[in-house]
Protein backbone atom coordinates (compact mmCIF):
# COMPACT_ATOMS: atom_id res chain seq x y z
CA UNK A 1 0.00 0.00 0.00
CA UNK A 2 1.12 3.56 -0.71
CA UNK A 3 2.72 4.86 2.49
CA UNK A 4 1.34 8.34 1.70
CA UNK A 5 -2.15 6.87 2.13
CA UNK A 6 -1.45 4.84 5.28
CA UNK A 7 -4.40 4.70 7.64
CA UNK A 8 -3.65 5.98 11.16
CA UNK A 9 -4.24 3.46 13.94
CA UNK A 10 -7.59 3.32 15.69
CA UNK A 11 -6.17 4.58 19.00
CA UNK A 12 -4.70 7.67 17.30
CA UNK A 13 -7.94 8.35 15.40
CA UNK A 14 -9.98 8.06 18.60
CA UNK A 15 -7.57 10.34 20.49
CA UNK A 16 -8.02 12.86 17.69
CA UNK A 17 -11.81 12.38 17.92
CA UNK A 18 -11.76 13.14 21.66
CA UNK A 19 -9.50 16.15 21.18
CA UNK A 20 -11.84 17.41 18.44
CA UNK A 21 -14.70 17.11 20.91
CA UNK A 22 -12.84 19.24 23.44
CA UNK A 23 -12.11 21.89 20.82
CA UNK A 24 -15.78 21.91 19.87
CA UNK A 25 -16.60 23.26 23.34
CA UNK A 26 -15.05 26.55 22.22
CA UNK A 27 -17.04 26.55 18.99
CA UNK A 28 -20.25 25.81 20.92
CA UNK A 29 -19.48 28.54 23.46
CA UNK A 30 -18.91 31.22 20.83
CA UNK A 31 -21.81 30.10 18.63
CA UNK A 32 -24.13 29.82 21.64
CA UNK A 33 -23.16 33.27 22.84
CA UNK A 34 -23.76 34.69 19.37
CA UNK A 35 -27.12 32.92 19.08
CA UNK A 36 -28.21 34.09 22.52
CA UNK A 37 -27.21 37.68 21.81
CA UNK A 38 -28.89 37.78 18.40
CA UNK A 39 -32.09 36.04 19.53
CA UNK A 40 -32.22 37.74 22.94
CA UNK A 41 -32.70 34.31 24.54
CA UNK A 42 -32.83 34.64 28.32
CA UNK A 43 -33.54 31.02 29.29
CA UNK A 44 -31.51 28.09 28.04
CA UNK A 45 -34.67 26.13 27.25
CA UNK A 46 -36.14 28.92 25.10
CA UNK A 47 -35.40 28.52 21.40
CA UNK A 48 -33.73 25.18 22.12
CA UNK A 49 -34.54 23.67 18.73
CA UNK A 50 -33.47 26.81 16.90
CA UNK A 51 -30.16 26.75 18.81
CA UNK A 52 -29.66 23.08 17.90
CA UNK A 53 -30.30 23.85 14.21
CA UNK A 54 -27.94 26.84 14.41
CA UNK A 55 -25.19 24.69 15.96
CA UNK A 56 -25.73 22.00 13.30
CA UNK A 57 -25.09 24.65 10.63
CA UNK A 58 -22.10 26.15 12.48
CA UNK A 59 -20.55 22.68 12.95
CA UNK A 60 -21.12 22.02 9.26
CA UNK A 61 -19.39 25.23 8.25
CA UNK A 62 -16.49 24.49 10.61
CA UNK A 63 -15.91 20.93 9.44
CA UNK A 64 -16.61 21.39 5.74
CA UNK A 65 -14.31 24.41 5.55
CA UNK A 66 -11.44 22.70 7.40
CA UNK A 67 -11.82 19.25 5.82
CA UNK A 68 -11.80 20.78 2.34
CA UNK A 69 -8.41 22.23 3.36
CA UNK A 70 -7.18 18.82 4.53
CA UNK A 71 -7.51 18.77 8.32
CA UNK A 72 -8.90 20.35 11.45
CA UNK A 73 -6.70 21.59 14.30
CA UNK A 74 -7.15 18.28 16.14
CA UNK A 75 -6.24 16.35 13.00
CA UNK A 76 -3.16 18.51 12.53
CA UNK A 77 -2.12 17.85 16.14
CA UNK A 78 -2.49 14.08 15.68
CA UNK A 79 -0.93 14.10 12.16
CA UNK A 80 -4.07 12.92 10.42
CA UNK A 81 -5.44 14.23 7.15
CA UNK A 82 -8.60 13.57 5.19
CA UNK A 83 -8.55 12.95 1.44
CA UNK A 84 -10.81 11.36 -1.15
CA UNK A 85 -10.37 7.76 -2.30
CA UNK A 86 -7.78 8.86 -4.88
CA UNK A 87 -5.73 10.70 -2.27
CA UNK A 88 -6.83 14.14 -3.49
CA UNK A 89 -8.08 17.00 -1.29
CA UNK A 90 -11.81 16.96 -0.59
CA UNK A 91 -14.18 19.16 -2.53
CA UNK A 92 -16.59 21.12 -0.40
CA UNK A 93 -19.42 18.85 -1.60
CA UNK A 94 -17.54 15.71 -0.53
CA UNK A 95 -16.66 17.36 2.81
CA UNK A 96 -20.36 18.21 3.27
CA UNK A 97 -21.32 14.60 2.54
CA UNK A 98 -18.72 13.44 5.09
CA UNK A 99 -20.12 15.89 7.65
CA UNK A 100 -23.65 14.57 7.19
CA UNK A 101 -22.50 10.94 7.38
CA UNK A 102 -20.41 11.68 10.49
CA UNK A 103 -23.67 12.02 12.37
CA UNK A 104 -23.70 8.20 12.34
CA UNK A 105 -21.43 8.60 15.39
CA UNK A 106 -24.42 10.07 17.27
CA UNK A 107 -27.81 9.49 15.65
CA UNK A 108 -28.23 5.74 16.27
CA UNK A 109 -27.54 6.18 19.99
CA UNK A 110 -29.84 9.19 20.18
CA UNK A 111 -32.57 7.29 18.33
CA UNK A 112 -32.18 4.33 20.70
CA UNK A 113 -32.48 6.62 23.73
CA UNK A 114 -35.41 8.70 22.42
CA UNK A 115 -38.29 6.38 23.41
CA UNK A 116 -36.94 5.82 26.93
CA UNK A 117 -36.59 8.13 29.90
CA UNK A 118 -32.94 7.31 30.60
CA UNK A 119 -30.97 8.87 33.41
CA UNK A 120 -27.60 10.54 32.83
CA UNK A 121 -25.50 7.41 33.51
CA UNK A 122 -27.77 5.23 31.36
CA UNK A 123 -27.66 7.73 28.49
CA UNK A 124 -23.88 7.97 28.79
CA UNK A 125 -23.58 4.16 28.71
CA UNK A 126 -25.70 3.90 25.55
CA UNK A 127 -23.77 6.72 23.90
CA UNK A 128 -20.29 5.44 24.84
CA UNK A 129 -21.32 1.91 23.89
CA UNK A 130 -22.44 3.00 20.43
CA UNK A 131 -19.29 5.07 19.85
CA UNK A 132 -17.18 2.04 20.79
CA UNK A 133 -19.17 -0.20 18.43
CA UNK A 134 -18.94 2.31 15.56
CA UNK A 135 -15.20 2.72 16.08
CA UNK A 136 -14.60 -1.05 16.27
CA UNK A 137 -16.59 -1.62 13.07
CA UNK A 138 -13.74 0.12 11.24
CA UNK A 139 -11.65 -2.99 11.87
CA UNK A 140 -13.88 -4.82 9.37
CA UNK A 141 -13.20 -2.31 6.57
CA UNK A 142 -10.43 -3.47 4.18
CA UNK A 143 -8.35 -0.31 4.79
CA UNK A 144 -9.49 0.02 8.43
CA UNK A 145 -11.43 3.21 7.62
CA UNK A 146 -14.51 4.35 9.50
CA UNK A 147 -17.65 3.34 7.63
CA UNK A 148 -18.90 6.92 7.26
CA UNK A 149 -15.64 7.63 5.40
CA UNK A 150 -16.21 4.62 3.15
CA UNK A 151 -19.74 5.82 2.41
CA UNK A 152 -18.57 9.39 1.75
CA UNK A 153 -15.70 8.33 -0.51
CA UNK A 154 -13.13 9.76 1.89
CA UNK A 155 -10.33 8.32 3.96
CA UNK A 156 -8.22 9.31 6.92
CA UNK A 157 -4.47 9.19 6.26
CA UNK A 158 -1.33 9.74 8.29
CA UNK A 159 0.38 13.02 7.52
CA UNK A 160 4.11 13.58 7.81
CA UNK A 161 5.52 15.06 10.99
CA UNK A 162 7.27 18.37 10.32
CA UNK A 163 10.68 18.40 12.01
CA UNK A 164 11.75 22.01 11.83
Amino acid sequence: MNSALATPGLARRMACWLYEGMLMFGVVFIAGYLFGALSQTRNAMDNRHALQAFLFVIFGIYFVWLWSRGQTLAMKTWHIGVVDRAGQPLTQWRALLRYLLCWLWFLPALAAMAPFQLSGPESAAVFVGWVAVWAMLSQFHPQRQFWHDALAGTRLVSTPVNKE
